[in-house]
């Protein structure tokens, strides 16, 4: 198939539906896997879209939260494919930006419909700023690059513990660099984007601050917690008319 990316493998049937496969290996600098015979697919379920990972082996599937992972020390040359490291067993992990590796294969273009446009431009929603919290470089260029579609201001952080003390350093400031409404991504190092949340709720300058949780992790996200934490909204990633739709209604009057 010469069409095709460099990093997809090839593509399979499952339950009906042609899945493309990427090379995970490949795709983080070792050697392909497309001819090994012992290789393993991984089939995952992220931004709404269904693909399978090729790699070497399985060892076993843990969960990490955001307490637990840290940024990647630049010293160590993971490259932008690795947004955060862990540690397990004494071991360090290196966790990987599967939004990258998606976005390398399949780049697709930040488009608003005539709708939303409107509505924003109805609205007046220029000047205001935005608060985008996530550790995926890809993401944080989506969403910067909607916003400013919208005629929108974006300050940007890179987890939730540096979104949080933005956030307080800007309430401290003049009032007209505060921010108007939060939108998280809810995997992150060092605080997630529950824990964002929650201390958002917790501080009395900003517990009245608008948040929406915006997730990779389409199918199953734990809209118990969403509502436990105190956000506004959740949205599965990535969609431009409904993430813009769901800021317009969001932003203050």
């Amino acid at each position: 198939m010469p069409s095709m990316h460099e990093l997809v493998a090839g593509s399979f049937d499952y339950r009906g539906n042609t899945i493309p496969v990427i090379d995970l290996a490949a795709a983080m600098g070792y050697p392909p896997l497309a001819a090994v015979d012992t290789a393993h697919l991984i089939v995952t379920e992220f931004n709404r879209s269904v693909q399978g990972f090729l790699v070497s082996d399985v060892d076993r599937i843990i969960h990490v939260d955001g307490g637990q992972m840290a940024a990647p020390p630049p010293a160590l040359g993971y490259g932008p494919r690795v947004n955060a490291v862990t540690r397990i067993d004494g071991d360090l992990l290196a966790i990987v930006d599967v939004e990258q590796v998606l976005a390398s294969v399949d780049p697709r273009a930040v488009e608003l419909s005539d709708r939303v446009q409107h509505a924003a431009q109805v609205q007046h929603v220029g000047n205001r700023r935005i608060l985008v919290v996530d550790d995926s470089l890809v993401a944080r260029t989506q969403l910067v690059d909607l916003f400013r579609k919208m005629d929108l201001e974006c300050v940007v952080a890179k987890d939730g513990s540096e979104g949080l003390d933005v956030l307080r350093t800007l309430t401290m400031g003049p009032a007209a660099d505060r921010v108007s409404l939060v939108v998280s991504d809810i995997e992150m190092p060092s605080m997630d984007g529950y824990a964002l949340t929650r201390a958002i709720r917790e501080d009395a300058q900003l517990r009245h601050m608008k948040v929406l949780l915006h997730s990779s992790l389409s199918g199953v996200f734990n809209e118990a917690m969403v509502a436990r934490v105190g956000a506004d909204r959740f949205i599965a990633k990535f969609q431009p008319d409904v993430l813009a739709t769901a800021v317009l209604e969001l932003l203050p009057a």
